[in-house]
């Protein structure tokens, strides 16, 4: 079976066939897979009234155990985005009741993005179904497949230096 990527592939042959662009075929679907996901994504989250963004913020406070609160620069650091639109991003999740600022117990000039019980709620009753939903997307591989898989692009990000979510 070919993919789009094989066509892009086989027309740089024909033109560049001094070019070795095997690295295209690896990043070309690596690329198109993140889009492919993102969108499967997106109409998920948008399914349950969220952004995608929405969930990943308050997941990480989730994650990050009792009291689930963390400083915007944690907050910021895992979402990989500026510290202006990590502000704007709790800004939008405060207006909706999902997270509160708090003001750090031992430094009061630090503020802390805290999960409310209502932004908890949520995110406990998406788990299950997005954990599903990323199952449904990847049911074409084996188990197998899909831990193989995980560990080649744990070694790919690993030598691009993503190690650490903050």
């Amino acid at each position: 079976m070919s993919d789009a990527v094989d066509q892009l592939l086989t027309q740089w042959g024909r033109e560049r066939p001094d070019v070795d662009v095997g690295p295209m075929g690896v990043i070309g679907r690596i690329t198109r897979l993140s889009r492919l996901l993102d969108r499967e994504l997106k109409e998920f989250f948008a399914g349950h009234g969220l952004e995608r963004w929405e969930f990943d913020v308050l997941a990480t406070l989730r994650r990050s155990g009792p009291p689930y609160e963390l400083t915007a620069g944690a907050l910021n650091r895992a979402a990989m985005v500026t510290s202006g639109a990590i502000t704007n991003r709790i800004d939008r999740l405060a207006a909706r009741g999902l997270v509160e600022r708090v003001h750090d117990e031992e430094d009061r000039r630090s503020v802390r993005v805290r999960l409310t019980d209502q932004g908890r709620t949520m995110v406990d009753e998406m788990v299950g179904p997005h954990v599903a939903n990323e199952a449904r997307l990847l049911a074409a591989l084996t188990s197998e497949e899909r831990d193989r898989l995980a560990g080649l692009l744990r070694g790919l990000l690993e030598s691009l230096g993503d190690t650490s979510i903050g």
